[in-house]
């Protein structure tokens, strides 16, 4: 890549993408997205930080857009960064758990929607089952 006013080749850095995913809770159970585009399988909602957007921004962004249902109580739980967690890109994701108080609808690039328990998830893409392990423990402890 060159710059646009003088062109001299600027260097090339190779960085994690940074994304979201998040953990909606309606009621005791979760809502889960089936995509459709690849990798497919059951996912968490979430995707691409948008350059200028704020992380939480970006959270509540999805999870409009993915499920149709306003965050409520948007914290962020923990960050995934293994370069292999996605097998398109090496990407970060900061998780972030809220609440909604409606059953999701599928919108934008999800194909379904739906409420879950821990004893009934679905196979999950990416890293989503880790991120789910550890919030369902974190979710013990902290009872």
């Amino acid at each position: 890549m060159n710059c646009p006013n003088c062109h001299t080749k600027l260097p090339s850095f190779r960085n994690p993408v940074p994304t979201v995913d998040i953990i909606i809770e309606v009621g005791e159970k979760i809502v889960l997205i089936k995509r459709q585009n690849p990798p497919y399988g059951w996912a968490l909602p979430g995707g691409f930080v948008d350059y200028g957007e704020s992380y939480e921004t970006a959270a509540a962004r999805e999870a409009l857009e993915e499920t149709g249902l306003t965050m409520q109580n948007l914290i962020q739980f923990h960050t995934y960064s293994d370069p292999g967690r996605d097998p398109r890109q090496h990407t970060a994701s900061t998780v972030f758990i809220g609440q909604a108080h409606s059953h999701p609808q599928a919108g934008d690039d999800a194909a379904e929607a739906g409420l879950f328990t821990e004893d009934n998830l679905p196979g999950l893409v990416f890293d989503h089952a880790r991120i789910l392990a550890d919030y369902f423990e974190a979710k013990r402890i902290n009872k």
